[in-house]
């Protein structure tokens, strides 16, 4: 079986390497070119020495070129750019996953709201599917536009989704303490992102103003309408990787502990990459490092009935790259973990 061309727009990104690295052992998809906006003719391992053996140069983007090129393009770019680029490639007759947050939201107020730029062209914001594959598999099988979830919803929606599903939380009482190494914030150096700022040091950020907030909102209410705007706070840790999001709801009855691990272990039963973890035990970001799981710690606690959902993902793979690959290959008719078989790194 000839192997799928892709092409990956964004290359010299954190997200874009890891696509590399990913995808370079996938039997179905073949990496055909790279391209950036400022860096062309620049051999790979001139930006990233690792990939010694890699023979890719970036290649200029030009969406007429790459329609003749590639089957499928991978979009790692930063929000703001995609919304431009992707309706090219759309119209060039391109399968397109953007891991941008452009094509997320469906409201074009709250686009400009939270990102403080121009959206998207509304036309090509309606066509895209959110990838969030566990519980939108079904669209994304049948879809030829992907919107790749944050990284932030991606932890948050998968712990959060069997209870609010089942309507068993208080609608008003979603409280979510998020968590992210540095890797999150890109490759481009910063205040934040400086060695001494960020080293034995631990900071909250976008306080009440995170643009993943409506992403989460707008799936939750897709769930249960009566959902109300969520408490969602980030943090950024002196580690390269991994993301954890603790997560408090109040139930609205009492529920045994042994009924809530039942209902997630059911509801992510034909969920390859999620793991939830025995009772009374929780997932550290370590446990998920190189790989696509998002695993799932639970408890609840009796003198408040309320619940805690402790969930962890690599922010780069399954926060990104390795959710996108696994849309691409339920996209293309492939098993969605085809590519994926990727121990944890540990320690």
């Amino acid at each position: 079986m000839n192997r799928l061309k892709v092409g990956i727009v964004g290359a010299t990104g954190y997200g874009g390497v890891e696509l590399i690295r990913l995808l370079s052992n996938h039997p179905h998809f073949h990496i055909y070119s790279v391209y950036s906006s400022s860096q062309q003719h620049v051999q790979m391992v001139d930006v990233y020495p690792h990939l010694a053996n890699v023979p890719y140069t970036l290649e200029q983007i030009d969406p007429v070129k790459m329609a003749k090129d590639v089957d499928l393009v991978f979009t790692a770019t930063p929000s703001g750019i995609s919304s431009k680029l992707v309706p090219q490639l759309i119209n060039e007759g391109l399968k397109v996953i953007d891991l941008s947050g452009d094509f997320r939201l469906k409201s074009e107020e709250l686009y400009e709201k939270w990102y403080k730029k121009p959206p998207a062209p509304n036309q090509y914001t309606k066509q895209s599917v959110y990838g969030l594959t566990e519980w939108f598999g079904e669209e994304i099988h049948s879809s030829s536009f992907i919107a790749n979830p944050g990284c932030y919803p991606t932890a948050t929606l998968l712990g959060l989704a069997p209870i609010v599903k089942k309507k068993l939380i208080k609608e008003d009482s979603i409280i979510i303490d998020a968590k992210s190494g540095l890797s999150g914030a890109g490759r481009s150096l910063s205040n934040v992102s400086h060695y001494a700022e960020i080293n034995e040091n631990m900071k909250i950020y976008k306080v009440n103003q995170h643009q993943h907030i409506p992403e989460i909102e707008q799936v939750l209410h897709r769930w249960n309408e009566q959902i109300k705007p969520i408490t969602f706070s980030t943090h950024l840790v002196p580690m390269t990787r991994g993301i954890m999001t603790t997560i408090y709801v109040t139930l609205k009855e009492s529920i045994g502990i042994e009924s809530l691990y039942k209902l997630y272990e059911e509801s992510y039963l034909d969920a390859p990459f999620v793991r939830v973890r025995k009772q009374g035990t929780f997932p550290s970001t370590k446990e998920v490092s190189g790989s696509n799981y998002c695993d799932i710690g639970l408890t609840i606690d009796e003198r408040t009935n309320r619940m805690t959902i402790v969930s962890v993902i690599d922010n780069l793979v399954k926060g990104a790259a390795g959710q996108a690959i696994q849309n691409a290959n339920l996209m293309m008719g492939f098993e969605q973990q085809t590519g994926l078989h990727v121990l944890p790194v540990y320690p």
